[in-house]
């Protein structure tokens, strides 16, 4: 008789290969369900009509591959004028302007490429979700990132919320990377991927403070000098990132411009007479109340902006005693606990979302919500960090309370939504097939590691008996 010694490595080798082709395979298969659920809901509307921030970002892009540069699309077609703008962040019309330079420059053509940007985000997402709790998790991620129609549904108009999800899993998966593996590169590629998501949604400049910086002065097993050093790397790589944009806006308009300058705009149509009141737009905007601001003649866009920031402010001051009921009506407005239902007829007439569809969004977001407390509670049992999930939730509660509440500025709580949720179900079927609960002992495993059995106990090697 013969005994043959397997080499243990080899046996988890294996193991690790058939488990990651699992993955891709069941990300793929997702990815295409949420491609086909994308391009089904364009051609549902094939002749939507073209309004509002679309027309924005459709005209823009094309203007942009055209030659003309940034400048706003409204004051073109309909004066014959360039006027320079930034009234929104540059990245989704770039990302636009990818389809346009190929000739896809009709609206339609350009849905259906947001529909191929819908699925990316698919995939990204289910990376996220496996650094953060496992391939299953990542997994499910994809399953509900690809179904959930509060995600889908910004991407059939082309509204710029189509690349959030691609934006926010990046994020997540760059800093859970960093918390495993806290090294100068992990840290510039956290910084690169937040300085990128930056550009498609400013506000998300806030995660410097919330995320990037606790993670970094928070880094395990780090010296202090360390931990500095990656600070100053994290913000090297955001000036090479997000200077340039800001150089050029800089060297167009009259006054300083960083990202964009709608704060102007939107503040002057949230903080007014019809939302500081308790009737129907209380907690969200008016366009009305932007267009009555007086505005000099002549100035530029950064000019008004001013103006506008400042009419708003005066606003406020002379309405402090509404601010704090405004503000909590802006955040439960926007969190589906304050008038959803209201909230779901705004959404579909000024944005003209499919009404039976935002409903089940919304009876959907009330059940992924449930089931992330699940998730988190999962996540502290495992000694997983949270910061990054909390530090995005923050920067979408701190928009919305400077801002107004709205749908779709969720978007990026959804994904941390889609995330905890899938924890919560692969937590609940850890405790349906060993009978109990896992705490884990600091983290899923990552990619490669090799996991004893129950109790410690670890095989020396593998041994295959085979008679001769």
């Amino acid at each position: 008789m013969t005994t043959v010694v397997g080499a243990p490595e080899a046996v988890h080798a294996q193991g690790r290969e058939h488990r990651n082709r699992g993955f891709w395979i069941w990300t793929a298969a997702f990815a295409a369900v949420g491609l086909g659920i994308r391009i089904a809901a364009v051609l549902g509307r094939p002749n939507r009509s073209l309004g509002g921030d679309a027309k924005y970002y459709h005209d823009a892009a094309n203007l942009l591959v055209e030659g003309y540069g940034f400048i706003d699309p409204f004051h073109f077609y309909m004066d014959h004028v360039r006027f320079q703008t930034a009234a929104w962040p540059p990245l989704f019309v770039w990302v636009l302007a990818m389809a346009a330079v190929v000739g896809l420059k009709s609206y339609f053509a350009q849905r259906m490429w947001c529909a191929v940007v819908g699925a990316i985000a698919v995939v990204v997402c289910a990376m996220a979700g496996r650094e953060i709790g496992g391939r299953r998790v990542g997994i499910l991620t994809a399953l509900v990132v690809a179904i959930y129609p509060n995600i889908w549904m910004s991407d059939e108009p082309a509204l710029s919320e189509t690349i959030t999800p691609l934006l926010i899993g990046l994020v997540l998966w760059s800093a859970y990377r960093f918390w495993k593996n806290p090294t100068l590169k992990s840290a510039a590629v956290m910084s690169l991927c937040l300085s990128v998501a930056a550009l498609g949604r400013d506000e998300l400049t806030i995660l410097f403070l919330f995320l990037v910086l606790p993670m970094c002065l928070l880094a395990r097993n780090t010296a202090w000098r360390q931990r500095l050093v990656m600070v100053a790397v994290c913000a090297g790589v955001a000036v090479l990132v997000i200077g340039p944009w800001v150089g050029y806006n800089m060297s167009r308009f009259s006054r300083p411009v960083f990202i964009s300058d709608g704060l102007g705009v939107t503040l002057a149509s949230a903080d007014c007479g019809p939302t500081f009141s308790s009737g129907q737009f209380e907690g969200y905007w008016d366009i009305h109340c932007a267009l009555a601001v007086k505005v000099p003649k002549g100035i530029d866009e950064s000019a008004r902006a001013v103006v506008e920031q400042d009419h708003a402010v005066r606003f406020v001051e002379s309405h402090l005693d509404r601010l704090i009921p405004v503000t909590l009506a802006k955040i439960g407005r926007g969190f589906a606990f304050f008038r959803p239902i209201q909230q779901i007829n705004l959404d579909t007439f000024f944005e003209v979302r499919p009404h039976g569809w935002a409903l089940v969004g919304l009876w959907s977001y009330y059940g992924l919500f449930v089931l992330s407390v699940g998730g988190f509670v999962v996540l502290v049992r495992r000694k997983v960090t949270c910061l990054p999930l909390v530090a995005v939730t923050l920067a979408v509660l701190v928009t919305m309370a400077i801002a107004f509440g709205c749908t779709r500025y969720r978007t990026p709580f959804e994904v941390v939504l889609a995330i905890l949720a899938s924890v919560a179900v692969d937590g609940l079927r850890n405790v349906a097939r060993r009978g109990g609960p896992t705490t884990g002992g600091g983290g899923p495993p990552a990619d490669g590691e090799v996991v004893g059995p129950p109790g410690g106990a670890t095989p020396a090697m593998s041994r295959t008996a085979l008679s001769a």
